[in-house]
């Protein structure tokens, strides 16, 4: 009976040893997470990666940095993260359509999947609301730029009757029509007439796209438009738009121009003067920590982010500001 009873000792205790030492193992482990976007090389994304890093540093996790600036790369990258040991990912896909295609690769990889910035949409176009989300709310945004870019004006003592506004738009991004949407209406609250504000859909995304929507818009100004407001979804949006106004002969006094970003207009805004006024910097540095965070939350607790988290803290940099407002978020150099 008493060997009975010591070799069931023995057992029980071989048992807590062993449960203990994994536990200690499984303590051990490196956690690994991903952090994928579609364009590595913008200031945006950077941030996003180094505040990512930053929450590994602080919280005890490694964050393995991927571009994926297509289709192909994205796929292959889901397949290397699996391969490396890390147990989710976060996501700024470079296509939303994406989304199906990034979720079967990361079910059959047994990887979570966080997106970020811009929401995956499925194979009708429809938000994927199943997907743990974190973006910016894009409307209230805009009509923050809006706004500031109203109040400009009124601060300049500009006559609305002598003042039109050119908007940039790229409506085949949700987040962009949502941006360029409320800042119009934020223009026509502050009492712009609708008939003041002419639509320039761009071509592509960048500052030459809205050089040759603006160009396009300016040739049909009529004769009374002295005084220039210049929107669109972001920095390079609205970049472009001021160089067309300039090559137009428009003085800069005479055009506002209101960003969103941030990241891509330090270069402009280190100018003396320029019809670009500022712009609306957004926050990678909350995105970068607070997904990543999430995302190691997810993975060593079990606990799954909201399906979506809004983010809508956006502060107006100008040329007394930028460079204040830039070292709080470690984006001045």
């Amino acid at each position: 009976m008493f060997a009975h009873r010591f070799a069931r000792s023995l057992v029980c205790a071989a048992t807590v040893l062993a449960a203990a030492g994994f536990t200690s193992l499984a303590a051990a482990e490196e956690v690994k997470i991903g952090f994928l976007v579609k364009q590595a090389e913008e200031p945006w994304f950077q941030t996003e990666w180094a505040f990512a890093e930053k929450a590994g540093k602080d919280k005890g996790f490694t964050v393995i940095k991927i571009a994926v600036p297509d289709g192909e790369k994205t796929l292959a990258a889901i397949d290397t993260l699996a391969a490396n040991g890390a147990k989710g990912f976060v996501i700024c896909p470079p296509d939303t359509s994406l989304g199906p295609a990034i979720m079967a690769k990361a079910k059959l990889n047994d990887l979570k999947v966080l997106a970020v910035d811009d929401r995956f949409v499925d194979a009708k176009g429809q938000p994927m609301e199943d997907v743990p989300y974190v973006g910016l709310a894009a409307f209230k945004i805009g009509e923050k730029q809006g706004k500031a870019m109203a109040d400009e004006a009124k601060k300049r003592g500009w006559d609305l009757k002598e003042t039109f506004a050119v908007i940039n738009t790229f409506d085949e991004l949700d987040t962009g029509k949502k941006r360029t949407d409320g800042s119009v209406e934020a223009l026509k609250a502050a009492g712009l007439a609708a008939d003041h504000i002419l639509f320039a859909p761009q071509k592509t995304l960048d500052v030459p796209g809205s050089m040759d929507s603006t160009n396009s818009a300016l040739v049909k100004l009529p004769s009374e438009a002295k005084n220039l407001i210049i929107g669109g979804m972001n920095d390079s949006s609205v970049l472009g738009g001021v160089r067309a106004t300039e090559s137009a002969g428009f003085a800069a006094a005479n055009v506002i121009g209101v960003g969103i970003n941030g990241t891509d207009a330090i270069g402009e805004l280190k100018k003396a003067s320029s019809g670009f006024y500022g712009s609306m910097l957004l926050s990678p540095d909350t995105s970068g920590y607070e997904t990543a965070s999430q995302m190691f939350t997810w993975v060593t607790t079990g606990k799954e982010p909201a399906k979506y988290t809004a983010l809508d803290n956006v502060t107006l940099i100008t040329r007394e500001n930028f460079q204040q407002e830039l070292t709080k978020i470690g984006l001045w150099k």
